[in-house]
């Protein structure tokens, strides 16, 4: 759990800094310029990251599932030759499938200045200056997307449908309290990441408002990867007692 939680919490570091510099530049200072190479080098950041979170959050749901559905196994079915290459693949989804939707939508002419409502460079918006036809990319892209979200997603869907089953069947209440513990954290933050790239990206781009889009793009791109550690963090005892012991030094210290 701790190796696949290491490997999101890297990764939302540069998901994170990948949006939120310019945007932050943007919000302080108004309207900002940002190059054609700096548009391209964040558009490929951003499309990378949402692949492996997708891939990760699959390879955690896998991990929980054996955790719950075979916890005498756990140790050897989860042991180090079967995580390496379960983030090793998502890593390297994550590096090559924006590749063809990078390449294609740069190579497509683009008028010399354009000015967008958005705060970071999404496809909608990096499309709209394009002075030919788009329908090739759209389509393509829309394909890659729906490969690279569906597949992890129904793999997700299925690894808790699994854990959910063999929790209902345990006997005591002590052990599916455990169990509901055990993959709870997990599941707020898969919910949190697709509800919102849904509610993007499952919309048709005609009937969302320009406000409304820039809002749920903000959430799956900065606030829950802000929120995420704190998630994970109300689940782990050894957290919790850091807390308490912060607030009850932080009290002593009000007091004296």
């Amino acid at each position: 759990m701790y190796f696949f939680l290491s490997n999101f919490s890297f990764f939302e570091i540069w998901y994170a800094t990948s949006i939120a510099p310019k945007m932050l530049q943007t919000h302080l200072s108004g309207p900002q310029v940002i190059s054609f190479v700096g548009c391209v080098v964040q558009f490929y950041f951003f499309g990378s990251m949402a692949v492996v979170e997708c891939f990760l959050l699959a390879a955690m749901s896998y991990d929980r599932y054996f955790a719950i559905c075979s916890p005498l196994q756990y140790p050897s079915l989860m042991n180090v030759h079967t995580c390496i290459p379960l983030a090793g693949g998502s890593w390297l989804g994550e590096f090559l499938t924006p590749v063809v939707t990078v390449t294609m939508t740069f190579q497509l002419p683009f008028c010399p200045t354009y000015k967008f409502d958005h705060f970071f460079c999404d496809l909608a918006p990096v499309l709209e200056p394009v002075c030919s036809d788009t329908e090739t990319v759209e389509e393509t892209t829309f394909l890659l997307a729906s490969f690279v979200t569906m597949v992890p997603f129904l793999l997700t869907v299925a690894s808790y449908s699994h854990s959910v089953a063999a929790v209902l069947r345990m006997p005591s209440a002590a052990g599916k309290q455990w169990a509901f513990s055990t993959c709870s954290s997990h599941l707020i933050v898969v919910t949190l990441y697709y509800g919102t790239l849904g509610t993007v990206y499952a919309i048709p781009t005609a009937t969302q408002a320009v406000a409304l889009n820039k809002i749920f793009s903000l959430f799956y791109t900065v606030v829950t990867p802000m929120v995420n550690p704190i998630v994970y963090s109300l689940r782990n005892k050894d957290a919790k007692k850091a807390v308490r012991r912060l607030m009850s030094q932080w009290v002593y210290v009000k007091r004296t």
